[in-house]
């Protein structure tokens, strides 16, 4: 094993690929449906993700390294806290879209991270499932949706 540990979810979203994808890249909104997260773009190609309520939380730097709009948005993650991979890709699902959320991470605090990962991979899964299930309801609404073709 290379010490990583995985984590993703999935949605069906009745709203396009384009809007989705545009909903899920628009930064300063993850804040309406990614759990306790605020977002940021502070450079090209660089993203600041805050997840907590101040001061307890943590910062989750990132750098774009793929972008392929509407369907894939690759990053790497290189803070002190959260280090590895991400993935978000939008497929076009029959009327709709289907979301996919993957995450290869080295969890923090070593070796004792690894060991926790069992009691924490639950609560993960549950909050980013939460997560995208808030993201398909905002882009369903019609008010995610930029620019909304509908």
């Amino acid at each position: 094993m290379n010490g990583r540990v995985y984590v993703g979810a999935a949605v069906e979203v009745a709203a396009p690929q384009e809007e989705v994808f545009a909903l899920i890249t628009d930064w300063p909104r993850h804040r309406e449906w990614m759990f306790m997260t605020t977002a940021r773009q502070v450079g090209p190609g660089a993203l600041e993700a805050y997840t907590g309520v101040r001061p307890f939380g943590f910062l989750d730097t990132m750098t774009i390294t793929r972008w392929e709009p509407p369907r894939l948005v690759l990053v790497d993650h290189t803070g002190a806290l959260v280090r590895g991979r991400g993935a978000i890709r939008v497929t076009p699902a029959g009327a709709g879209s289907r979301v996919v959320w993957a995450e290869e991470l080295a969890p923090p605090f070593g070796v004792l991270g690894r060991a926790l990962w069992p009691l924490v991979a639950p609560v993960v899964s549950a909050l980013a499932r939460h997560s995208l299930r808030r993201l398909a309801r905002l882009a369903e609404s019609g008010h995610g949706c930029v620019p909304c073709t509908r």
